[in-house]
């Protein structure tokens, strides 16, 4: 194969009755808001990990139960509305559709301090998977839009940053929440009357949502570029064909993308209680140094990934994503299995921080499906990707850990083994899984730099 660069890194050629690419720097403004959006909705979403303690006393609920809240109950709606809406967003304005799903996640994690008991929070979380949503299969979707074809990678690196800076804000300031307010008696607030503290803290976190919807509005729907044809009024149509002609590329990536989901969701989940349980950390000062871990080296791995990709991909390697997602598990999956069994707290902490950079780097693996996607189908087969990634990894991730301790070790003490045994089975069968795909997603490049022709 070639060694030559794939394209120059050069402006893409105006194409015949298209408007202009929007100017770089707006560009990179919405990428800044998406990037924002995307931050609150990990925030939102992982918030809860940091609240086990205190729910499990309030709600006399187990470890499967608090998993099930972290895990299955957001990721439900996350996932099976995913699709619809990716759909939708191929046809409607995505401006409105993310601005709509941010308002509907932020009044849903306010309405977790709310609920009255287990089933009640349990509704509410699937509310706050429903109206995040909206926003990934959106947000790939603009961004083709908004940057030509040799920028898009660096943008949506940019983009998913959100996802380790969100997780790691989340830790971080719910570390000093956490020790600040739980400390705190109850607080009666009118209407409402006496709210326990650690429900507080579901409604600090939701009030950003108000500025992050309004910033949405700030930002234009851009002109749809790239279309191969008119798409096809039957929902699914147009989709179903696609992945008969590229099925192998697609469930390569999207299956081996679910299994490395189902270790680092799993970590985000329980790392914190991982570190209480068996180094005897205070869950505040366990936050803080998870969440610093995670936001730094998760957004160090992710430009790290794309850094990767596009030099395999600029020499030559049509597959050169899929490339780098499977050397992030050959390179960080080692770390990740040894990690619980530290003999101290800091060693621990030290081999998080190499685990968590070379494991992040797999963050270029949504923007990669844009690369062998015409444009009319972006959003969908972003929400097949959203829908199944999730379904699996955040579906199964904390809770196969959990069920691990409970019906496997039968020992809370074991969370360390759970952890390793997880870690250990998925990302061996995810570098399995990826290797199977390198030919097929190479050649589906091929065929969208060809025109599908």
């Amino acid at each position: 194969m070639s060694a030559q660069p794939v394209e120059p890194l050069a402006p893409a050629p105006q194409v015949p009755g298209e408007p202009p690419w929007p100017k770089p720097a707006y560009a990179w403004y919405v990428v800044g808001v998406l990037m924002f959006a995307y931050t609150l909705s990990f925030i939102d979403r992982m918030i809860l990990s940091l609240l086990v303690a205190p729910i499990k006393e309030a709600l006399q609920i187990s470890d499967t139960q608090i998993s099930l809240l972290v895990g299955m109950a957001f990721a439900i709606f996350y996932t099976l509305l995913g699709l619809p809406l990716g759909w939708l967003a191929d046809r409607s304005n995505r401006r409105n559709i993310i601005a709509a799903g941010i308002a509907l996640w932020s009044a849903m994690t306010a309405a977790c301090g709310l609920a009255g008991g287990y089933a009640t929070l349990f509704l509410a979380r699937m509310g706050v998977g429903v109206g995040e949503a909206t926003l990934s299969p959106s947000a790939f979707s603009m961004l083709s839009d908004y940057f030509p074809r040799h920028r898009l990678a660096r943008a949506i690196a940019v983009y998913s940053i959100g996802v380790p800076l969100g997780s790691g804000i989340a830790l971080i300031l719910g570390a000093f929440i956490i020790k600040a307010v739980l400390a705190s008696p109850p607080v009666h607030l009118p209407i409402l009357g006496e709210v326990d503290a650690w429900r507080m803290i579901f409604f600090w976190v939701a009030a950003p949502g108000l500025l992050g919807t309004l910033l949405m509005f700030t930002v234009k729907e851009p002109f749809r570029r790239g279309q191969t044809k008119q798409a096809s009024a039957l929902p699914g149509k147009d989709l179903v064909i696609f992945l008969r002609r590229h099925g192998g590329a697609v469930w390569c990536h999207i299956f081996g993308m679910s299994l490395i989901t189902i270790v680092m969701y799993g970590l985000l989940a329980w790392t914190p209680s991982f570190l209480v349980r068996s180094y005897g950390m205070d869950i505040s000062n366990a936050g803080l140094w998870f969440g610093a871990i995670t936001g730094l080296c998760g957004a160090g791995g992710i430009l790290l990934g794309g850094w990767v990709a596009d030099r395999m991909f600029a020499k030559g390697r049509r597959d050169a994503h899929l490339r780098t997602m499977r050397l992030s598990i050959l390179l960080g999956g080692p770390l990740v299995v040894l990690m619980p069994f530290m003999p101290t707290a800091g060693l621990a902490i030290a081999v998080l921080v190499p685990a968590m950079l070379l494991m992040t780097m797999h963050g270029i693996a949504a923007g990669a499906l844009q690369l062998i996607a015409p444009n009319e189908l972006r959003a969908q087969i972003s929400a097949v990707f959203v829908f199944v990634v999730n379904l699996i990894g955040l579906g199964l991730g904390p809770t196969a850990m959990a069920l691990a301790t409970d019906f496997v070790f039968r020992d809370d003490a074991a969370l360390r083994w759970s952890i390793a045994l997880v870690a250990a089975i998925s990302l061996s069968l995810g570098a399995l899984v990826l290797t199977l795909g390198l030919k097929p997603f190479a050649r589906s490049v091929e065929a969208a730099e060809n025109g599908f022709k």
